[in-house]
């Protein structure tokens, strides 16, 4: 692992860098890099240098980086845009997951009962504010903020995206390990 390390951090903590801002994150997913390829080295059949081996599984981890932290905290932060996701991707892979994101997003918003279907679009696609949503609802202010409650809510517990992305993510560390 020593040697891995020595021979590579330097090279993938840049190579995280074109993908990633926070130095923090950098560091953090440089180690994440480094022990995913060293337990992965028995693996390693020699058609690539062992260098590309390590930026593919670097890359599997920036876009997991992407897929659980970045878009998740997008997504339910208190005033979510998709038009910011778009603004924002800078690369083919986060084009790549934010596409993927959108379609799971509509599929989850489809399965909600209709009224909290609009009421998410109405807030976190056409941008309105409650006072707007209760206007056009003919509703109160409090009876819109409460159904977004449970809307929101209702749209975590059908939302699969996450689940069944990190299921693969378990299936493919179960077969790194054989």
């Amino acid at each position: 692992m020593e040697e891995l390390v020595k021979k590579y951090q330097k090279s993938i903590a840049g190579f995280v860098r074109q993908k990633i801002a926070d130095e923090d994150v950098v560091e953090e997913l440089t180690q994440d890099i480094l022990m995913a390829a060293y337990q992965a080295l028995p693996n390693f059949n020699g058609k690539s240098s062992e260098f590309s081996f390590i930026c593919g599984i670097a890359k599997h981890k920036i876009t997991d980086y992407y897929r659980k932290k970045k878009l998740k905290t997008i997504l339910f932060s208190v005033n979510p845009e998709l038009e910011e996701i778009a603004e924002e991707a800078l690369t083919p892979e986060r084009d790549a997951l934010k596409e993927e994101l959108k379609s799971e997003i509509k599929k989850t918003i489809k399965e909600l009962r209709a009224d909290y279907g609009k009421i998410l679009r109405l807030k976190y696609v056409e941008d309105l504010k409650s006072k707007q949503i209760a206007k056009m609802m003919k509703l109160s202010i409090k009876a819109v903020e409460s159904r977004l409650i449970r809307a929101r809510k209702q749209f975590q517990s059908l939302w699969e995206y996450d689940k069944k992305t990190n299921k693969e993510i378990v299936q493919v560390d179960k077969s790194n390990r054989r």
